[in-house]
């Protein structure tokens, strides 16, 4: 097994994808997706998925950028909506 198989990747991504179901809060779900679109560039082949063969220290740079702006952006698309937090003006052991 070589960690360039795309098929890894996918079975990574679906791992992944699982323990968000099990573990929700949209953590995981970006690394599942980073996965994803890693082993979409592994499958797909090209000129950057040799490049990315030869390294695998680029790969996981290239995997974590990817699911840091997967994460950015699902923040910003299911984040807190405005509104949504409750502020209280007194405390439960105020009389």
């Amino acid at each position: 097994m070589e960690w360039s198989d795309y098929w890894v990747w996918f079975a990574a991504a679906l791992v992944l994808g699982i323990l968000e179901i099990l573990a929700p809060g949209y953590i995981l779900l970006g690394f599942a997706l980073s996965a994803g679109v890693v082993g979409v560039i592994f499958a797909l082949g090209g000129p950057f998925a040799a490049y990315l063969t030869g390294s695998m220290p680029i790969t996981l740079v290239l995997f974590a950028a990817v699911a840091l702006c997967l994460w950015l952006v699902m923040r910003r698309v299911f984040g807190l909506r405005s509104g949504q937090v409750k502020n209280f003006d007194h405390d439960i052991n105020e009389n």
